[in-house]
Order: structure tokens, then sequence, then C-alpha cells
């Protein structure tokens, strides 16, 4: 198996969050073969087409540039009014311009959607997919990803603490890095 590059973009801005927590724990059990690393979002100015000169946001063309050098995608989001948060979707929005030049096409990828409540957050999994289609994404299609009851999975050092999470994600990992062997650009 090849050696990735992984880039894990998580939906959550909030520091201690769930998502990140997850997104940590995913990073700590990932083989040799998949190097994964998180790439903030958080600092991402809106996407305002007006600002898409010779010389866009800064914080746009770093941000363009760590996608651009990736195999892969891991994305992990939580759900607010059914939906991805804002600040995902304008990192999906300024990824794909300007027009022609997205970084996401033909990338692999793999959703993990987590939330305190019952649902696994089940309708922003989807909502995401649905945006990563739309920018020519190859999402996995299964095993799908919906971590629910969030707030009793880690230790109040923030590990995971769950055996049957923890199998669950290594399965999720392993499929993950046969998915990115099987449509992983050739560079």
């Amino acid at each position: 198996m090849s050696t990735h590059n992984v880039a894990v973009i998580v939906g959550s801005l909030r520091k201690e969050s769930f998502n990140r927590k997850f997104a940590n724990a995913v990073i700590a059990i990932a083989p040799e073969t998949l190097r994964m690393a998180i790439v903030p979002i958080g600092d991402l100015p809106l996407y305002n087409q007006d600002l898409e000169t010779e010389s866009p946001p800064e914080q746009w063309v770093a941000f363009r540039d760590a996608i651009r050098g990736v195999d892969a995608l891991l994305f992990v989001t939580p759900e607010y009014n059914r939906s991805m948060p804002g600040g995902l979707k304008n990192a999906i929005d300024v990824g794909s311009r300007p027009s022609g030049k997205g970084v996401w096409s033909h990338k692999p990828a793999a959703v993990i959607s987590v939330t305190p409540g019952a649902l696994g957050a089940m309708a922003a999994n989807q909502a995401l997919r649905q945006t990563l289609a739309g920018v020519n994404v190859a999402t996995m299609p299964g095993p799908e990803a919906f971590i629910a009851q969030a707030g009793t999975l880690f230790d109040p050092d923030g590990r995971l603490t769950n055996d049957k999470t923890l199998d669950f994600l290594r399965k999720f990992v392993e499929a993950f890095g046969q998915w990115i062997e099987r449509n992983a650009p050739q560079r």
C-alpha cells in the first residue's frame, strides 16, 4: 500500500469540540500509510468573488495550497440546523474557486459526522456529501460514520475511551485507506 497525505478538515471551529477530538482520535489510530494532518478553516475570510483578484486573501492562498498538496480528504463535521456549519461550506467554496482551478476535484474523501445528540448528525453528513459531489470529490460510500452521543465517549483528558467506537473507527480508517488506494489521482 502506498503512503498518502490526507487533509483532515474539521467543521467545528470550537477548540474543544467533539469533532476536533474525533479528528485527533482518527489521526492517532491511522496507519503510517495515511499521513493525516488537520488543515484549519477558522481564519478563512468569507468567499467573495470581488476578492478573487491577482492577490486574493493570503488565507485563501495558503488553504488552497494545503489542499492542492494532499492525496485525500477526511471531513469531520457537526450538524448545525440540519446541515453542515457555515465555516465548512465556506472552506469548500474557497477551495472550489476560481472557476476551473478548484483544488477539490478527483480527490478521494470520507465523511464522519459527530454530535452529542442521538441521530449522529446524519443530515449534515448527507448535506456535505451532496456538496462534495458538486465539486467532484470521490466520497467513500461506506462504511458511513454517524457518531452519536459524543459527550459520553471521551475521558476528561479528551481521549476516546469507548472500545466499540474505537473498533468502528479502525475499520472505517482501513476502508478509507483502501478507498484512497483505488481512487487517488496518480502523481
